[in-house]
């Protein structure tokens, strides 16, 4: 079972690097990695284990969280509409994405940030979303508002990018222009 003592921190060198393709089919390592990545973000949203196991809440994870270099990740969440996204995703890509932008009103977080950081993390309002299922099945999903800015966020781990680059050093509450908040 993955803890919060498993999730590497800001500042490893594993959150930095770009990671590498997972040969498919997927192996039953590289399964079993990803089924315990969406264990651990369903456990953490289940106050009694969150609490005997001391996890944080999370709504992502992507594999360099954990120190293994594979393009993996996994979400679990419903989102405004009470749609449920649940997916464990090998070699997950944007194959498109809108011009139109958007961002969460009360800033991102991480499980591998023990801090606050605050500002505007401006991303994409629709994307598609391209990648292979823990079954070996190709997924195309087609994403907008929190469920895009979510696996966006996961993306950019898997290419060595934290939510706070995003954010505008000299002013973290510019609202990126012509975009649309996201309330969580």
């Amino acid at each position: 079972m993955i803890t919060m003592e498993d999730i590497v921190r800001e500042g490893h060198p594993a959150l930095r690097k770009v990671t590498e393709e997972v040969a498919l089919p997927a192996s039953d390592e590289d399964k079993a990695t990803l089924e315990e990545m969406l264990k651990y973000l369903k456990n953490s949203q289940d106050e009694q284990v969150c609490e005997r196991y001391g996890l944080r809440p999370g709504v992502g994870l992507a594999a360099p969280q954990i120190n293994v270099n594979k393009r993996m990740m996994a979400v679990h969440f419903y989102d405004l509409n009470d749609k449920l996204f649940s997916y464990g995703l090998f070699n997950p890509r944007i194959a498109s994405h809108s011009v139109e932008r958007t961002y969460l009103s009360t800033g991102e977080g991480c499980l591998s940030v023990d801090r606050e950081v605050p500002g505007y993390v401006p991303r994409y309002r629709r994307i598609t979303i391209k990648g292979t299922d823990l079954e070996g099945n190709e997924v195309k999903l087609r994403l907008k508002d929190f469920a895009a800015i979510v696996f966006q966020h996961e993306i950019d781990h898997l290419n060595g990018i934290m939510f706070y680059d995003h954010i505008d050093d000299d002013n973290p509450f510019k609202e990126p222009d012509g975009a649309i908040a996201v309330d969580r």
